[in-house]
């Protein structure tokens, strides 16, 4: 069983049991979160397709930690004119175990 989610802009493919760097999300190491964008469930030969999203569907899960991305330079340069500017970026991401998916009433029981 999978399912796609929706979360800080990017879709991710998950499956129980999978970590997943998302963008941050508010909360600390073992608190519970719950995406309720679910685009796309599969459980098996039974394929659930939302539009946009699967109503009632969810994927629950617990944050493991919050990290930092590696740096990235962002370096702007214009040839002949002395311009030059350097900049550093690290980007905050928030590790998730994903614990179940829900799947919705109608479709049957959870995960």
């Amino acid at each position: 069983m999978y399912a796609v989610i929706e979360t800080g802009g990017k879709q991710y493919r998950v499956s129980p049991g999978d970590r997943v760097l998302v963008e941050k999300l508010p909360g600390d190491a073992g608190e519970k979160v719950t995406f309720d964008r679910v685009l796309l469930v599969v459980d098996n030969d039974d394929v659930l397709i939302g539009h946009p999203v699967v109503e009632g569907a969810q994927v629950e899960g617990t944050i493991v930690r919050q990290t930092r991305g590696r740096k990235i330079i962002v370096f702007k340069y214009r040839p002949k004119k002395r311009y030059r500017r350097k900049q550093g970026h690290r980007q905050y991401y928030t590790e998730v175990l994903v614990d179940r998916i829900v799947k919705p009433a109608s479709a049957g029981s959870e995960a």
